[in-house]
């Protein structure tokens, strides 16, 4: 089943619905979803801290979870949603994984591993590569992460002040 724009926007919803229980507890706000057939089969968002883990990225999350779900760990025909441009762990993964098509959010100027700071999934040497299609909901996804972080720099800012 190949989904359509409006398809890409309900799984971006849902994927900035993860983003917030990343949000929520304190962790970079990205979330993502694996679909296969037009199922989720996996869902995630960073954890990172919460579990100690500096794997526990919110593409990594749902892959390990659609890779159970599926019984496989090549998820072939599979789509990964998430809602800012993967950096350069999550891209590799998205190669050993076989993802079959990335659709992510906001581009990730400093770190983005797709399309902004490096492109990895379209390097010729690699035994897979996956389609790409990005800015889904960019500006939510964006402002997510622009609210996140200006209001870490708020709070780092008040415990300096309170030293």
């Amino acid at each position: 089943m190949s989904s359509s724009a409006p398809d890409h926007e309900v799984f971006m919803r849902r994927a900035l619905e993860l983003a917030a229980c990343a949000y929520a507890l304190g962790e970079i706000p990205i979330g993502a979803l694996v679909l296969q057939d037009g199922v989720i089969v996996g869902e995630g968002y960073n954890r990172s801290i919460t579990d100690l883990d500096p794997s526990a990225h919110a593409e990594m999350v749902a892959i390990r979870q659609a890779a159970q779900r599926v019984g496989n760990y090549r998820l072939v025909d599979c789509t990964l949603y998430v809602t800012v441009e993967p950096c350069t762990m999550c891209t590799g993964l998205l190669v050993h994984a076989r993802i079959r098509k990335l659709v992510f959010g906001a581009a990730e100027p400093k770190a983005g591993a797709v399309q902004s700071a490096m492109n990895i999934g379209e390097l010729s040497h690699l035994n897979h590569n996956f389609e790409v299609e990005g800015g889904i909901l960019d500006t939510q996804c964006a402002e997510l992460m622009s609210r996140f972080f200006k209001e870490r720099r708020q709070q780092h800012k008040a415990l300096k002040h309170n030293d």
